[in-house]
């Protein structure tokens, strides 16, 4: 199976072989695939990250021996953003990007206090459907992306990260790094966001925002009224 490299900034992953397609997801710089069939100038792929699957424009994936591709040294960008000499010249790209990187990195164990750092430096972003980078990201987008930022890994939608981890029994036991995951009115789970201390909780919706988490949901203060349906609160470590 042919392998590859994302290798502009941000590439839209798409539901259909086709441009104006519904986005599913994103692809950063860096991040591998592999290629799974061809239509016209698009390609279905698997993000080897989390196995998600979409269409992709070919011309955003090179091709990459997998010899090359298991041999490959990376760093993980952190900081929110930077500029990165692609070597067709500078391109701006998001935390969670990979570029190559000739000397083995030393692991640091993911933290509470690292991951809720992290997440804070998202505050404001503007939320967009099933964008996962710091230049726009839903709500699943931003907790997978600032746990890969630390190392860890989730999968790509809200009711599969439902999945992993234990349900904690009251939300004041909740600690910040802890999932907190919302259902819509046919009592599907359809929003995540991720606990601060204090019962805060960071979540994308219009853009990446503070608010206040009780026994009900999400009270946000600027609407005055709730606007999430808590279903439960989890801890992932």
């Amino acid at each position: 199976m042919e392998k590859g490299i994302c290798n502009v900034s941000v590439a839209p992953l798409r539901a259909e072989p086709a441009h104006q397609s519904e986005m599913v997801s994103q692809i950063l710089l860096g991040e591998s695939v592999d290629f799974l069939e061809t239509n016209g100038s698009f390609s279905k792929i698997r993000m080897h990250f989390d196995q998600y699957e979409g269409w992709v424009d070919t011309k955003q994936i090179s091709e990459i021996p997998e010899a090359d591709l298991e041999n490959r040294k990376t760093k993980l960008i952190t900081e929110p953003f930077r500029f990165y000499d692609s070597g067709t010249g500078k391109i701006l790209i998001s935390a969670g990007s990979e570029i190559p990187f000739e000397h083995e990195i030393e692991v640091v164990p993911a933290t509470r206090e690292g991951i809720a750092e992290t997440v804070k430096m998202f505050l404001n972003v503007p939320y967009i459907w099933s964008g996962r980078s710091f230049f726009g990201i839903d709500c699943s987008g931003l907790t997978q992306l600032v746990y890969k930022i630390n190392g860890l890994s989730l999968p790509r939608e809200a009711h599969q990260q439902a999945e992993k981890g234990r349900v904690l029994d009251f939300i004041e036991e909740s600690l910040p790094g802890d999932l907190a995951f919302f259902e819509n009115d046919e009592g599907r789970i359809s929003h995540v966001g991720m606990m601060r201390e204090d019962q805060k909780i960071i979540h994308a919706f219009g853009k990446v925002r503070l608010d206040t988490l009780d026994s009900s949901g999400i009270f946000n203060k600027e609407l005055n009224r709730h606007t999430h349906k808590l279903r439960f609160v989890k801890s992932i470590f």
